[in-house]
């Protein structure tokens, strides 16, 4: 593959798009986001805020802790934060730099101002709504299948803004369904890294320092931790515990940002954190580990083009499996080995499901690196699933067709389910 071709330039482009950095769980920052977008939009502080959320949104916001907010869960709590001290220009990291003295305008936004919340009537994974008020003026905002896709604005019945939505199409962005494992793997070992290396440079950056921090604090259920208390201090172990232990602190109100992937910064933890913990254990080239990165992020991406970026499929099982398809390509695996590794993954951990964003998704990462790298031990030694076990199908492709299909409509019904059960229905 060279630079020349159209599958090497979107591979490049697909990489831009999917690791941007969001301090805090994706989902209520887009929230934050898109309430201060609102808020810039009616020219004033609003005295009345709903929100409008589709399930899966609601589900990942209802127990996980909203950054730079004193501790503060939930929609309302999300909201008043982007309207409070929230600053639009910066999307998902609109409540990153939030100074300590101005937390508490947060709470008190909260007890002076009514925040309804209500659940959307659409049929898109991800839809967000936030209406304001300010007397007698209104402002609307909303935003469509990704965290950052403004598709509607609007202020006292004057339309600024108004884009065309279709389906649970990712609008603006480069269509992904022309990857596979065997194009992931072939621009992975062929790419110029002067076209990837900032891009990684930063998320090597980032989640290794949320990483650190979880190891360092206290977050959560503290899985980071537990990993190397219970299972001891191997290489193996490290990686799989700095990566739990980045989402611990990204679970429980760290405001350090995070290079996400697939619209997730625990998948964006869990496709990188291990991969440059291993490497700069075995001392590997750094070149190497950039091209292993390379590997990771699309992997888990080209799973999850089939599944979408909300599902009651849980998405660290991809991230698992991708990063253990790293971690082989560190070691010298050839695309036999790693496309083994994903099925062999994928075999096992399939059906995890997302019941929202909280603690326990540090358990989940560890699961799931778990699955990843039992898939690559098989492989190893020579043993492996085949086509007929389950939903795995000849060919690696096909067995990832299965799990998109899986996630995206076997698992419909259960999302609901999930959803029903999350808020007392």
């Amino acid at each position: 593959m060279t630079a020349r071709d159209d599958y090497y330039r979107n591979c490049i482009t697909i990489l831009e798009e999917e690791l941007i950095p969001a301090m805090g769980c994706t989902e209520p920052v887009a929230i934050a986001y898109a309430a201060a977008l609102a808020r810039d939009t009616l020219g004033e502080m609003p005295d009345k805020v709903l929100v409008t959320a589709s399930g899966n949104i609601i589900k990942n916001v209802k127990s996980v802790i909203v950054p730079n907010t004193g501790g503060l869960k939930g929609i309302p709590a999300a909201a008043a934060a982007g309207i409070a001290v929230g600053e639009a220009d910066k999307k998902l990291q609109a409540i990153a730099a939030v100074p300590e003295e101005k937390v508490h305008l947060i709470a008190d936004y909260l007890k002076k101002t009514e925040i309804g919340t209500e659940l959307a009537d659409t049929d898109l994974v991800f839809d967000l709504g936030v209406k304001v008020w300010a007397g007698a003026s209104e402002a609307s905002v909303r935003i469509v299948n990704n965290h950052t896709n403004v598709v509607h604005i609007e202020k006292n019945g004057c339309v600024l803004k108004d884009d065309p939505v279709t389906d649970n199409d990712e609008a603006g962005m480069t269509d992904r369904e022309f990857l596979s494992l065997q194009i992931v793997y072939d621009f992975a070992k062929t790419v110029d890294i002067p076209d990837v290396k900032e891009i990684l440079d930063r998320q090597i950056s980032y989640n290794m320092a949320i990483a650190e921090e979880g190891m360092r604090e206290d977050y959560g259920a503290n899985i980071g931790k537990i990993v190397l208390q219970g299972r001891g201090d191997t290489v193996r172990n490290r990686c799989i515990s700095m990566a739990a232990a980045g989402s611990d602190a990204r679970m429980n109100g760290c405001s350090l940002p995070v290079i996400i992937n697939s619209g997730s910064g625990n998948q964006g933890i869990t496709v990188s954190v291990p991969l440059i913990v291993y490497a700069k254990e075995k001392k590997l080239d750094k070149e190497l580990l950039y091209r292993a990165l390379v590997l990771s992020n699309l992997t888990s991406v080209y799973q999850k083009t089939g599944i979408g970026r909300l599902s009651a499929y849980c998405g660290a099982v991809n991230a698992g499996a991708a990063a253990a398809c790293g971690i082989a390509f560190l070691e010298g695996g050839d695309y036999r080995i790693i496309a083994h590794t994903l099925v062999n993954a994928l075999a096992v951990s399939s059906g995890m499901i997302c019941d929202g964003a909280k603690a326990s998704c540090a358990g989940k990462i560890v699961l799931a690196l778990d699955a990843g790298l039992l898939g690559y031990d098989m492989i190893k030694h020579g043993q492996q699933f085949r086509g007929g076990d389950g939903i795995i199908k000849k060919g690696v492709d096909n067995t990832v067709d299965n799990v998109g299909r899986l996630g995206k409509v076997g698992m419909r019904q259960t999302d609901i389910e999930i959803l029903h059960m999350m808020i007392g229905e």
